[in-house]
C-alpha cells in the first residue's frame, strides 16, 4: 500500500510534532512516522525546559533581556563553531515559537525562576535567570490510547518543583493524589502530550513501530519516503519530508567514527541509531557540527526504562553540592565539578599525549554525609537514605579500594580541596565562582556566597563511578535558518527538511542554558513545518492546493 500526504515527518519529539502541527494548521495533510513503540523522543525523557532570550515569561516578570543580548551571549561562547545567522534565526525564533505553541495549543509556558544562564558572566548573560520556561502541568486525559503510548516514566512535578529547579523535589500526599486522579503531568512527557494532543486535533495522522529508511527521489528532490513496518516496506509520497529522528548516539559505528571523543553510553531515546543521517547523506547532505553532542555525567543505575533501555541518573545537582567532589582514576580533581553537564564533558575527552589515554575516564563522584543531610541526593529528602546502590565507607582508603583509586593521592586531593572549601575558595578549578555553580545549593544557602557549592568532604564517605555519556548528538546535515537541508554545493535539497538532533545544531560546540536542545527542535521544527507548506505551494503551483485538516485520526501500521 502506498500513502500520499503533503508532508510526511519522520520522528515525534518535540521538533517533529512542532513541525507536523505548523504544516497542518496551514492546511497541510500531514503523516508523523516514528520508529520506536512510543511517541516522544528523547523529549519525553527530558525535563521539558526550553531555553528562549527575551521570551514573555520574563518580560512579565520585569527580567530585562533581549534579543541582542542573547546574540551577545551565543558569540560569546561560539568559539569560530557557530554560524552568525543560524545564531540569530535561533534567538528571534524563540519568541515566535513560544507564540505559535500557546496560539494553537493548550499548553502555556512559565518561567523557571532564578535559573542562571550556564556561563551567565559571559557578555550578554544572565546570572539571575530568566531564560529557561517550561509548561506548566498537563492532563493526559482523553488522549486515549496515547496516554499510555508516551516514552518515559509518569511525571508529576515540574521542573521548578524538583531540586534541580530549586525546588524540594517533593508533593505533599494530597497534592500528588489529586495529579494522579487528574492525570497532570509536567516536564517533557507533558510537553509531548500538548502537542501531541494539538497535531491529532489538526488531523494528523501518526504512526509508531515505523522506521523511515530511505528518501525517494525524482529529479533532484525528495518526493517521499520508505518505511519499515510491521507489515513490511511501505512508500510514501509527500510533496516534502521533515527529518526529525533524532540523532545518531545510539550507533557505535557513528559515533566512532564522528564524535570528538568517547562517548560510554547514551541515555536518550533508544531509537537514536542516526536513520536521518543516513537518509540524508544518501541524496547528497552537506554536514556540520559532526564532532559535538549534548554531554553530560552519567551514573547509572539499576534497571530498565519502559523503552527498555538501562536506566541513569545526569549527576548535575549532586556534584555541585557542598560537600562533593569529583576525581578520576588517579585520585584527583579534573574539573570544575559544579559547570554545566555539557561543558563538563570537555574535561572527559583531554588526551594525555604521553600515555595515550584519556585520564579521566573512569571517574567518580565522592560525597560526605553532610551533603546527604543537608540537600538529599539522587531523588531522596534532606536527611533521608542513600540509595542502595551507593558506594559507603568510613574512611576514604576504604573507599579508593573498592573503586581502585590511589589511597595517597586521593587523601592528598580531598585535605587539599577541604582545606580550600573550609575558606570558600577553589584556586585549582574556580568552583564557586559563577552564579550557575552556586544555583543547585544557593536556593537553600546563600545564592551569592561560595559556601553554597564549596565545603569539606567529611566521612562517612559515599562514592558512585560516573560515565561520559550524552543526552543526544548535534551534528548532522546542514540547513538553512528555515530548515531547509543544503547539498554539498549549499543549494538547498528541494523537498527535504530537518529539525532538533538529527541536523547540524545552530549553537555549535555552546548550550547556552537549560532547555537550549529543545531551543533548537521547536525553533526549527517550526521553522520546517512552515517553510515545506510554503515551498511545495511555490513550486507546485499547477497541482492541488494542500489538504484541509480532516478531523481527529491516527494510523498504527
Amino acid at each position: 500500500m502506498q500513502l500520499t500526504y503533503d508532508v510526511a515527518v519522520l520522528g515525534s519529539g518535540a521538533a517533529g510534532l512542532t513541525a507536523a502541527l505548523v504544516a497542518a494548521t496551514h492546511g497541510a495533510a500531514v503523516g508523523v512516522f516514528e520508529k520506536a513503540p512510543l511517541v516522544g523522543g528523547t523529549t519525553a525523557l527530558s525535563g521539558g525546559t526550553i531555553w528562549i532570550p527575551g521570551n514573555r515569561a520574563a518580560r512579565e516578570a520585569g527580567i530585562a533581556d533581549s534579543p541582542e543580548l542573547g546574540l551577545e551571549y551565543l558569540e560569546s561562547l561560539s568559539l569560530g563553531m557557530i554560524i552568525p545567522e543560524l545564531a540569530e534565526a535561533l534567538i528571534t525564533g524563540g519568541p515566535r515559537f513560544v507564540e505559535f505553541v500557546e496560539e494553537h495549543t493548550d499548553l502555556r509556558f512559565q518561567l523557571v525562576h532564578g535559573f542562571p544562564d550556564y556561563h551567565p558572566e559571559r557578555p550578554g548573560g544572565l546570572p539571575g535567570g530568566g531564560r529557561s520556561i517550561e509548561v506548566g502541568l498537563v492532563s493526559l486525559a482523553g488522549l486515549g490510547e496515547w496516554e499510555r503510548r508516551i516514552a518515559g516514566e509518569p511525571q508529576r512535578m515540574l521542573i521548578r518543583e524538583t531540586p534541580l529547579g530549586g525546588g524540594t523535589g517533593l508533593l505533599a500526599p494530597g497534592v500528588l493524589a489529586e495529579r494522579e486522579r487528574a492525570k497532570l503531568e509536567g516536564m517533557g512527557r507533558g510537553l509531548v502530550a500538548g502537542l501531541l494532543r494539538a497535531c491529532l486535533r489538526r488531523g494528523v495522522d501518526v504512526a509508531t513501530g515505523t522506521r523511515g529508511v530511505r528518501l525517494l527521489t525524482a529529479r533532484g528532490a525528495v518526493t517521499g519516503v520508505e518505511l519499515d513496518t510491521p507489515a513490511g516496506v511501505q512508500r510514501v509520497t509527500a510533496r516534502a519530508v521533515i527529518l526529525a529522528s533524532g540523532g545518531f548516539e545510539r550507533d557505535p559505528a557513528l559515533v566512532r567514527d564522528f564524535l570528538r571523543g568517547p562517548l560510554h553510553r547514551a541515555i536518550g531515546a533508544p531509537s537514536n541509531t542516526g536513520d536521518g543521517l543516513r537518509m540524508a547523506m544518501r541524496v547528497g547532505a552537506q554536514l556540520g557540527n559532526m564532532r559535538e553532542a549534548w554531554w553530560a555525567p552519567v551514573v547509572s543505575v539499576p534497571g530498565r526504562r519502559r523503552d527498555g533501555a538501562r536506566d541513569g541518573l545526569l549527576t548535575s545537582r549532586e556534584r555541585a553540592l557542598p560537600g562533593s567532589i569529583m576525581v578520576n582514576g588517579r585520585g584527583r580533581r579534573f574539573a570544575n565539578e559544579a559547570a554545566n553537564y555539557n561543558a563538563f564533558g570537555g574535561a572527559y575527552h583531554q588526551l594525555d599525549a604521553s600515555r595515550f589515554e584519556y585520564p579521566n575516564m573512569p571517574s567518580y563522584l565522592i560525597f560526605g554525609r553532610s551533603a546527604v543531610d543537608r540537600f538529599g541526593v539522587f531523588g531522596g529528602a534532606p536527611g533521608g537514605a542513600v540509595p542502595g546502590w551507593v558506594t559507603r565507607a568510613g574512611t576514604l582508603d576504604e573507599l579508593a579500594a573498592v573503586f581502585g583509586l590511589p589511597a595517597a593521592e586521593l587523601r592528598t586531593t580531598v585535605e587539599r580541596f577541604n582545606e580550600n572549601a573550609g575558606a570558600g575558595v577553589d584556586p585549582d578549578f574556580g568552583r564557586g565562582a559563577s552564579a550557575y555553580d552556586r544555583f543547585p545549593g544557593g536556593r537553600v544557602l546563600d545564592p551569592d556566597s561560595p559556601f553554597s557549592t564549596l565545603a569539606p568532604v567529611e566521612p562517612p564517605y559515599f562514592g558512585v563511578e560516573v560515565e561520559c555519556s550524552a543526552l543526544g548528538t548535534k551534528g548532522g546535515p546542514r540547513t538553512d535558518r528555515d530548515g531547509r537541508v543544503l547539498d554539498v554545493d549549499g543549494d538547498a535539497i528541494r523537498g527535504l527538511y530537518a529539525a532538533g538532533n538529527v541536523m547540524a545544531s545552530p549553537t555549535g560546540m555552546v548550550y547556552g542554558g537549560a532547555g537550549a536542545t529543545l531551543a533548537v527542535a521547536g525553533v526549527w521544527g517550526h521553522n520546517a513545518g512552515r517553510a515545506a507548506v510554503h515551498d511545495a505551494t511555490n513550486h507546485d503551483r499547477g497541482r492541488p492546493p494542500m489538504s484541509e485538516p480532516v478531523g481527529e485520526r491516527s494510523r498504527h501500521p
